[in-house]
């Protein structure tokens, strides 16, 4: 997940800008990424526009998406009609994957992550995460832990599952060109 991370925010910022996208440099030239006008992470920017770095999911999610069918090559609305609610599958599955401990989101959320708080990109840990760390910070007794364990593998297997079906649903309908740039971009295996 956290490749897949930063692929996606390197993509986005290798994009270029006419500056009147949110984030991108203001009409005058200066800033981009990380710069004055906005961008990743610069004063007054982020991708919630130039006013004050508020994060907003949808417009990124919608970034996302706009720079998925840019890359998989289809200009057709019908094509992107049928193809892009499977491809929504997956992220969801992977997210749900992430969430539930597949990698290791407590390291993975800057100052956001904590013991049983939210993972890297607003991301929040699985019940079963929550109730392992509780175990763990409780001193619980070694059979609570293991419980607790087990509860939390088996979630991990239920969406690993859920994940591998969405994957395959996706590659059914992928040119070998869009599933080559699929795996490339992270949402095939």
């Amino acid at each position: 997940m956290l490749a897949a991370a930063w692929l996606c925010a390197g993509n986005l910022m290798a994009q270029p800008d006419d500056g009147g996208g949110p984030g991108g440099p203001p009409p005058d030239g200066q800033g981009g990424p990380g710069g004055p006008g906005g961008g990743f992470g610069g004063p007054g920017g982020g991708f919630g526009g130039r006013g004050g770095g508020n994060f907003d999911p949808t417009q990124f999610q919608q970034m996302m998406m706009n720079q998925t069918r840019e890359t998989l090559e289809i200009t057709n609305d019908t094509e992107w009609t049928a193809i892009q609610p499977l491809i929504q599958k997956v992220r969801d599955a992977q997210r749900d994957v992430a969430s539930v401990g597949g990698m290791g989101m407590r390291g993975f959320g800057g100052g956001g992550g904590g013991r049983g708080g939210p993972g890297g990109f607003g991301m929040q840990s699985s019940d079963e995460q929550q109730a392992l760390q509780k175990a763990v910070d409780d001193n619980a007794a070694a059979p609570q832990i293991k419980d607790a364990m087990a509860k939390l593998r088996a979630a991990r297997k239920v969406k690993q599952a859920q994940l591998e079906a969405a994957q395959a649903a996706l590659e059914l309908v992928l040119t070998t060109r869009q599933e080559t740039q699929a795996v490339l971009m992270g949402l095939l295996p």
